[in-house]
């Protein structure tokens, strides 16, 4: 009998174990699938802000903070650093020519997400950004962009 009841014991803590690790397996998933969400709608309104001329679109994907740079080299060894400011990026989504939708590309993928800090790639058209994303007051925010031209056809 008292094997009986070790044997009881054991397999209704094993199966308590089991249902606890699925429901915490569960929430941690239905988290990450809706930070994956709303980062690729981040992405989504920084990229196609951009295409479409909408600067409230940009800015809102935007920490304030944010700095957008790319490694500039003119051949005979010399390198710099090209920086943009959350500012700059706004003015100029106001001001350049939109993107006609046939020309559009952009290719989200989340990469990583660890608490309040993400990963994040897009292929656009002409070049390819790296995202790194903030949540920021409840929402995610861009708050540093590396980015690098495509090769010319």
């Amino acid at each position: 009998m008292q094997r009986f009841v070790t044997l009881l014991f054991v397999v209704v803590f094993v199966s308590v174990v089991q249902v606890n690790a699925q429901q915490t397996t569960a929430a941690t998933t239905t988290q990450s699938v809706s930070d994956a969400e709303l980062i690729k709608q981040t992405a989504l309104d920084y990229i196609e802000g951009w295409y479409e001329n909408n600067p409230e679109r940009m800015e809102r994907a935007l920490h304030p903070d944010l700095a957008k740079r790319i490694v500039n080299s003119d051949g005979k060894g010399r390198y710099s650093l090209g920086q943009m400011s959350a500012m700059g990026l706004v003015q100029a989504t106001r001001s350049h020519t939109p993107t006609p939708k046939d020309k559009q590309q952009k290719d989200v993928t989340v990469l990583d997400i660890f608490n309040n800090a993400a990963s994040a790639k897009i292929v656009a058209s002409e070049w390819v950004d790296y995202l790194h994303l903030a949540k920021w007051r409840g929402r995610w925010v861009i708050v540093n962009v590396l980015w690098e031209l495509k090769p010319a056809p």
